[in-house]
């Protein structure tokens, strides 16, 4: 008898995991999940990296701009208004002025005595005593030359004065400016009226007082024979 062949049929061994059959689906196996998920958390790790990333270079340039801004505005503060830099300043001295109080007025005669012919000649000076120059009217309006006898007053030169001036002038520190007047030897009232009597001679003795405005000489005192 001739060997007859197996006509069973023969069965194929499917791969592990497989289901059978040739279009049945392949499973992924354990390796392949591992890469996947090494993958997908890598590329988590770097969106969050990105966007942590991104928000500190943000905050980097506003911290920059920040302070840029900051730099620029103390280099470029305005410096103080005129009104301040006006407030600041110190306040100027007064000008010294002149002290009239130290203008003074003194009277004088060119002799002691004078004989039975001889006029006497009255002077009145004006002494500006102060440091600072000072303006001083020296006119014939504030100017009296006075003779006097005790209480009796014998001669005025505003009495019969034909004119009335003023003469503003200045008069620098320690200097003087004088006026002189010879008396005749007359007696005169106030407006000038008239009068015949004399003044006493054979050795009486005058007071003479220079006056300017309010400023009042000391006396001077001379003998008239």
């Amino acid at each position: 008898m001739g060997r007859q062949g197996n006509s069973s049929p023969r069965k194929t061994a499917s791969a592990p995991g497989s289901r059978g059959g040739s279009g049945a689906t392949r499973q992924p196996s354990a390796a392949v999940y591992r890469r996947r998920r090494l993958f997908v958390g890598t590329a988590l790790l770097m969106a969050v990296a990105l966007t942590f990333g991104g928000f500190a270079v943000a905050g980097a340039f506003s911290g920059t701009e920040q302070a840029s801004s900051t730099d620029g505005a103390s280099e470029s503060a305005p410096g103080p208004s005129p009104s301040d830099t006006a407030g600041s300043e110190p306040t100027p001295s007064p000008t010294p002025s002149c002290n009239q109080n130290l203008v003074t007025v003194s009277a004088s005669t060119d002799k002691a005595a004078y004989g039975p012919d001889e006029n006497p000649l009255l002077t009145l000076k004006v002494t500006n005593g102060g440091t600072m120059p000072c303006e001083v009217n020296i006119g014939t309006s504030q100017m009296e030359f006075l003779v006097t006898s005790g209480a009796d007053r014998i001669f005025s030169s505003k009495d019969c004065q034909a004119k009335s001036e003023d003469l503003v002038k200045t008069i620098a520190p320690g200097t003087s400016e004088t006026a002189n007047f010879p008396w005749s030897r007359n007696r005169t009232l106030e407006g000038c009226s008239p009068i015949e009597a004399k003044p006493g001679a054979g050795g009486a003795y005058y007071i003479f007082t220079a006056k300017l405005g309010s400023r009042a000489s000391p006396k001077a005192v001379f003998q008239v024979s």
